[in-house]
């Protein structure tokens, strides 16, 4: 298995600190959300059944007609690859190491490409993967691109196949209202935005007759009935969700500014995280792990990501590290 943020059990025991002394930055999830509604007991005590108004709510939320529920977006990732013949496929890189794995895993052929080299190598692909806004580089590609893209994919009988996990923030960008369409096929997340990756409940945005397709390789009861009951309520507190998206717009912004007053400037991100890429990432991870604050750290490039912290304590102890890090190197 790969490995990923929000692994604090290993940080704990490698750094001997207590989980509950950790500043946890290592995942793009939102640090906050909502106070959690009630949960009917019904949902506790009954079988999941379609009709409870989630995809309802869903599909207001997404502006989509055609949607499945999945246990998390992780699940549709795993799962689309066998839906399909042997492929060439094209993977927007670097990206959430995920979406090559799996397409690898059943037997495609992968193929890592910069978005510079999509256009010259399309015609020779059958699947374009593209992770938008990416992970963990915070590109992110123009709906007039990425349409252009599928028009050329889907005359051949090809899949464009977008993962937007992190457009919440961004939702003008998505192309979740181009859905339905042959061959295009667009994930999203629900934990990271609304900051309960815990419930594991993502969305798969598609033709129905893939989505059958896909529900049929998933089997019954994806999606557990508190995780539904949840994210119905969620899903339709359009306030709510008008509060949130503006808090984490605020604090991508102030993480960026304060990376950079370090002298630390990120080379990208989302409202969710920056990334900076630098040669020193792996000492920048150590130097802040000692001290109780978790990074996730990527090998190639060597680059660290932060996400956001929670509270202003979060924030002064993590501006406090960064600084004391600028000067025990400079």
């Amino acid at each position: 298995m790969l490995e990923h943020g929000g692994r604090l059990k290993a940080a704990a025991r490698r750094y001997g600190i207590a989980e509950t002394d950790w500043l946890d930055l290592s995942t793009g999830i939102a640090p906050y959300g909502w106070a959690l509604p009630e949960i009917p007991a019904t949902a506790w005590t009954r079988l999941p059944e379609r009709d409870d108004g989630l995809e309802e709510a869903a599909r207001g939320y997404y502006g989509a007609a055609s949607l499945l529920p999945v246990a998390g977006s992780q699940a549709a990732i795993q799962a689309l690859p066998r839906l399909r013949a042997a492929s060439r496929v094209g993977v927007v890189a670097p990206c959430y190491a995920e979406h090559a794995h799996a397409w690898q895993r059943e037997g495609h052929e992968v193929v890592a490409l910069r978005s510079d080299e999509v256009e010259q190598a399309l015609d020779r692909l059958d699947v374009l993967l593209v992770v938008n806004p990416n992970n963990p580089t915070g590109e992110r590609l123009a709906r007039e691109r990425l349409l252009a893209w599928h028009g050329r994919l889907v005359a051949r009988g090809g899949w464009l196949l977008v993962d937007e996990a992190f457009m919440d923030c961004t939702p003008e960008h998505s192309l979740c209202g181009s859905t339905p369409a042959p061959g295009l096929v667009v994930l999203r997340s629900f934990g990271k935005f609304f900051g309960l990756a815990g419930i594991r409940l993502g969305f798969v945005l598609a033709e129905p007759a893939l989505l059958q397709r896909l529900e049929e390789q998933l089997g019954p009861w994806a999606v557990s009935g508190p995780a539904r009951a949840l994210a119905r309520t969620l899903l339709a507190d359009g306030a709510g969700q008008v509060r949130q998206r503006l808090a984490l717009l605020r604090d991508g912004a102030r993480l960026e500014r304060l990376l950079g007053e370090c002298g630390l400037a990120p080379a990208g991100g989302t409202a969710l995280f920056q990334r900076l890429v630098r040669e020193d990432a792996a000492r920048l991870h150590d130097y802040l792990a000692a001290r109780g604050i978790l990074t996730r750290l990527f090998m190639q490039p060597a680059s660290l990501r932060f996400g956001l912290p929670p509270d202003e304590s979060g924030w002064r102890r993590l501006r406090a590290a960064l600084i004391d890090y600028a000067k025990d190197h400079s």
